[in-house]
């Protein structure tokens, strides 16, 4: 099944999520539904063991979340270094104006996680740490390359968590999505996600042409693909 003709390929797609028509309470809406598909998809565990690893040996952090839509990760991880009392400081930066105002949305007061807009590259270096998360796929081939490079140079970790392009999760999201009623826009996207995602053998080549060597591609249950680094560069 994983050998499904129709996703042989990668899809070359746009989601209705990355309409410049979606008007801002919608967009809000579909990004408050996505944070509900993350927590019942567990996508957040990936990140959360990535950081247990990486503050095995510090009680300080500085991470900076790629693409941060919601905010639904950025939230997760304030809480997981609340109960373990590490020190962090969480920016996520975001090319869609329209996840600003869902970010404060869906955002406690009293967080101390700031959202910026615009492009990553602006952020400079010096970063622990430096995590995407459901973004990869929306991006080119160039894009991604030219994004791991950046992360190549500007952090002393980074790490990739996104879709696995499998035949069974692209065949039962649909299901799932009905069941739970998630808005029609997260049912259509998620297929389209699925389609949209890589395999193991597309990140070694991604990989290659990045020119990043020792990155662990790895898969996490369910249908996840990341993909870690400790770079050589010390952030600080």
């Amino acid at each position: 099944m994983l050998n499904d003709p129709l996703l042989k390929d990668r899809l070359v797609a746009e989601e209705l999520m990355d309409s410049e028509r979606l008007d801002t309470d919608t967009y809000a809406a579909v990004m408050a539904d996505l944070a509900r598909v993350n927590r019942v998809t567990l996508a957040a565990r990936p990140t959360l063991a990535f950081l247990n690893r990486l503050a095995a040996d510090r009680r300080s952090l500085r991470i900076l979340d790629v693409g941060f839509g919601d905010g639904d990760m950025l939230r997760r991880i304030e809480r997981w270094a609340a109960r373990r009392g590490i020190a962090v400081e969480l920016v996520g930066i975001d090319l869609n104006p329209r996840s600003l105002h869902a970010a404060r949305l869906h955002t406690p007061p009293g967080s101390s996680i700031r959202y910026r807009i615009g492009d990553y590259e602006l952020m400079g270096r010096g970063w622990d740490a430096v995590i995407s998360s459901l973004v990869a796929h929306h991006m080119t081939r160039v894009e991604l390359v030219a994004f791991l490079r950046w992360m190549e140079g500007h952090a002393g970790a980074w790490f990739v968590n996104d879709l696995h392009r499998h035949a069974v999760a692209h065949r039962s999201f649909p299901l799932l999505a009905r069941i739970m009623r998630w808005h029609p826009i997260v049912r259509h996207d998620g297929t389209v996600s699925i389609a949209r995602a890589f395999r193991p053998p597309d990140w070694a080549t991604l990989l290659g042409e990045a020119g990043v060597r020792e990155a662990r591609v790895f898969r996490a249950f369910p249908f996840r693909l990341c993909v870690e680094r400790r770079c050589a560069i010390t952030s600080r």
